[in-house]
């Protein structure tokens, strides 16, 4: 029943204090059904029996649904024919709306590879869009993941090979103009100037991640001593073992899987890895330091066989996924956070709490807004998504107020 259990008006709605009752709350550490979750001014302000209520409180019934922490997605890149690589309020409105009716409440703004001057007014988009306030419709961009153009050619992917760059060409400087809203910042330890790259990326208090690379262990131990502490979508664009004669060397692949001080993610839509290997990832990491992200690209929300574009270059949606038009790499996922959860759960094993964590907290953690998101816990804002069985979306709330739209069946 998809109503406040006191009064069913649309103006309810919009009253600022009400409970969440006859819900499945998923904590960071267990699955609770007999306890309801208090939202007052935007913010998680208890979790109670149902009993200690306040007569009067307004509820809001959840109908037996699974009730989590509003999703976050730290590396996407777009949906719908558009993309944060365009510095305008309609793509970046088109987007947010979307995730929202997703239950998918903060994300980063992920950039593709581009030219220099767009990615800075990329940057300055995002930092205008992120000073306005929320208006309860949009999932929250809390800042920007820069993906490129510091990565190398060989693994390049679908980035647009005519826009990548060096660390040590001097244009950094002007993308960290914008340093107060990158959270994260993607190159390749190999490329020239990448240890001091990292060491500048960490006086700013920016995540610094490696990707799309050929590394060895010997360029990425380093910057990992420096501070690196991220690698993004394991497997994808990502150097592996090679041998020099008889010596085996290991890539950025079995550093990511094996060195404790490294987060990671995966890519859970089912295309870009095989169960086996997000298994791996899974056991390797744990829920504690392995996210789930969609990388989503601009094709989607779009139906197969759409043509779609990103920094200039084109692509397909092809069997459930985004594919450059020579088939020779995946263009990103066309699948956003919500179906990932299912495939964690159902084809990786993952209990729904650990699925839940690796799409929530631990994300929220590794870009540091956990203080105030990523979990139903006291005093955190009330972002807070409902699923049905399948983790099909049903209602998002983001800081309190409802997302109006639903994505399933009433």
């Amino acid at each position: 029943m998809n109503e406040f259990t006191k009064q069913p008006s649309r103006a309810v709605s919009d009253r600022t204090c009400f409970a969440i009752v006859n819900g499945r709350l998923v904590l960071p550490d267990r699955i609770v059904e007999d306890r309801a979750l208090v939202v007052e001014d935007g913010r998680i302000a208890a979790i109670a029996a149902p009993a200690e209520l306040d007569p009067a409180m307004m509820r809001f019934d959840a109908g037996g649904r699974l009730v989590t922490p509003g999703l976050i997605d730290i590396h996407i890149h777009g949906a719908l024919s558009h993309t944060f690589n365009e510095p305008t309020h309609i793509a970046f409105a088109t987007i947010t709306r979307l995730l929202a009716q997703h239950g998918v409440t903060s994300l980063l703004a992920t950039t593709a590879t581009d030219a220099l001057e767009n990615l800075t007014a990329v940057l300055a988009c995002a930092r205008t869009w992120m000073q306005a306030p929320a208006d309860g419709q949009h999932a929250q961009i809390v800042g920007v993941h820069v993906e490129g153009p510091y990565f190398h050619p060989a693994q390049a992917g679908a980035q647009n090979p005519a826009y990548l760059r060096t660390p040590d060409d001097g244009s950094a400087a002007q993308l960290l103009d914008y340093a107060d809203v990158i959270r994260i910042f993607t190159f390749a330890p190999e490329m020239p100037g990448a240890l001091a790259l990292t060491h500048t990326l960490r006086g700013h208090g920016i995540v610094a991640a490696a990707g799309h690379s050929t590394a060895q262990e010997k360029h990425i131990l380093p910057c990992i001593d420096a501070g690196l502490s991220h690698c993004i979508h394991l497997w994808s664009a990502q150097s592996t073992t090679v041998r020099e004669g008889p010596w085996r060397r290991p890539g950025l692949l079995e550093v990511s899987l094996t060195d404790k001080r490294l987060t990671g993610e995966i890519i859970a839509d089912g295309k870009h890895l095989p169960p086996t290997l997000m298994k791996l990832a899974y056991h390797c990491l744990g829920p504690d330091r392995l996210c789930i992200v969609s990388d989503a690209t601009s094709g989607a929300g779009l139906p197969e066989g759409s043509r779609f574009f990103m920094a200039g270059a084109e692509y397909e949606v092809a069997d459930g996924v985004g594919m450059t038009l020579d088939r020779t790499s995946f263009a990103g996922s066309t699948t956003l956070l919500d179906r990932m959860l299912a495939v964690v759960v159902e084809e990786v094993g993952a209990p729904i709490v650990e699925a839940v964590r690796m799409a929530t907290l631990t994300p929220a953690r590794v870009v540091g807004v956990a203080d105030r998101k990523g979990s139903l816990e006291m005093g955190k804002d009330a972002d807070i998504a409902f699923f049905d069985p399948g983790f099909r979306p049903w209602r998002t709330l983001f800081g309190g107020r409802w997302v109006d739209e639903f994505v399933s069946e009433k």
